[in-house]
C-alpha cells in the first residue's frame, strides 16, 4: 500500500494492485474518497467524507497532480508518453 504523503491527517495513497485510470485514495479515520488524477481530477467515489473535507483533499490532489502521476508511473513501471 504505497503511501504518497499525509496532510492534515489525510493519507494519500494507492493500493499495490490498483488499476488505471491513475487515481489516488484518500483515507482518514473511517472515511475514504477516491479521485481520478489523469487526465483530469475527478471524484470517483466518497465513503463518508464531508463536503468541506472533499473540497480540501481535491485541492491537495490538484496541487500535487504531477507528483501523484510520477509516483504512480514509478511504482507501476509505466513510462510517460
Amino acid at each position: 500500500m504505497p503511501q504518497l504523503f499525509t496532510i492534515f491527517g489525510f493519507r494519500f495513497m494507492f493500493y499495490s494492485n490498483d488499476h488505471e485510470p491513475v487515481h489516488v485514495h484518500i483515507i482518514k479515520g473511517g472515511t475514504e474518497a477516491r479521485f481520478q488524477v489523469n487526465p483530469d481530477v475527478i471524484l470517483l467515489d466518497n465513503k463518508g467524507m464531508k463536503p468541506a473535507e472533499l473540497k480540501l483533499v481535491e485541492a491537495i490532489v490538484v496541487e500535487n497532480q504531477a507528483l501523484i502521476i510520477d509516483r504512480w508511473n514509478d511504482f507501476f513501471k509505466k513510462t510517460n508518453d
